[in-house]
């Protein structure tokens, strides 16, 4: 870390922009110097054990975009669950603070899903390795297709697709479907995609990229514009075993995935930390440069 008089030194020559820059930078060295060296304690990690190793990371904040809806009764769930319910407890006007209650469902609006959802043996939403959480963004943009097809699953040859024009898929990385579904939010029927039979159309993943993704590149977690990493229609959710049962994590009905850049993002998943949760909602933002 640099002494004083050469951050004085340094700054002097600088505008204000610049110096700006240059003390956001220092201050993040610092930080980083300070967590590089904290030894893992017992309440490091997923039961008790050092959080997993993380590489180094330059993360550019010229951007942010919060890829998160506002959670409210009216946002569309998946059917048979009920909405959040907020009580007010407390006013300013009686109490001098203002404070609500909520009663909400794991699974509702922009929310994890921890392992634990779909295995037995996985990690509940206070146990995903918190180094995980913090993650290069692939965006696959798939609203082309999704706007022709509602049971559009990124295929094989769209992750090659990506791949022949951005490169291979970072280490350590959160792949974010773009279908534009996020739009449909504010209309119900329209973001489930109900047909008369009652079975649901919306965007996901096929099997077979979820396996490819698994066992071909390390990719840390799946986020989606749409309430599944399964497409609408699934009735058996082989992405959902697949994917969570190997202790992965996803994140499902994101927004404004179309404001990040297929590559060169970052993502930070502000996931629940409730003791046996399995998910929950979640606060997400991107950051590029």
């Amino acid at each position: 870390m640099c002494a004083p008089s050469v951050i004085e030194a340094a700054l002097s020559g600088m505008n204000r922009r610049d110096a700006l820059h240059f003390a956001a930078g220092v201050a993040a060295g610092a930080i980083a110097c300070a967590a590089g060296s904290r030894p893992a304690t017992a309440g490091d990690g997923a039961a008790g054990r050092p959080d997993r190793p993380s590489p180094k990371r330059v993360v550019a904040a010229d951007h942010v975009a919060d890829l998160t809806h506002t959670l409210s009764p009216a946002f569309p769930i998946w059917p048979g669950n009920a909405p959040i319910k907020v009580t007010n407890q407390k006013t300013f006007a009686k109490n001098g603070f203002y404070s609500n209650r909520w009663e909400i469902g794991e699974h509702h609006g922009t929310h994890l899903d921890a392992p634990a959802h779909c295995s037995a043996a996985g990690a509940t939403a206070e146990r995903v390795e918190p180094g995980t959480l913090v993650a290069p963004a692939a965006v696959l943009d798939l609203r082309e297709r999704a706007g022709k097809d509602a049971d559009a699953a990124v295929t094989l040859d769209e992750l090659r697709a990506w791949e022949k024009a951005h490169g291979r898929l970072p280490k350590g990385c959160a792949v974010c479907l773009n279908s534009g579904w996020d739009a449909k939010a504010g209309d119900a029927p329209a973001f489930l995609g109900t047909d008369a039979a009652k079975a649901l159309h919306f965007p996901g993943f096929s099997k077979a990229a979820a396996e490819f993704l698994l066992t071909e590149r390390d990719v840390v977690g799946l986020l989606v514009d749409t309430l599944s990493i399964d497409v609408g229609a699934t009735t058996d959710f082989p992405v959902h075993k697949l994917w969570l049962g190997a202790g992965r994590w996803c994140v499902e009905c994101v927004a404004n995935l179309g404001k990040v850049p297929p590559v060169g993002a970052t993502v930070f998943v502000g996931a629940p930390k409730v003791e046996g949760a399995s998910g929950g909602p979640t606060r997400v933002l991107a950051m590029w440069g």
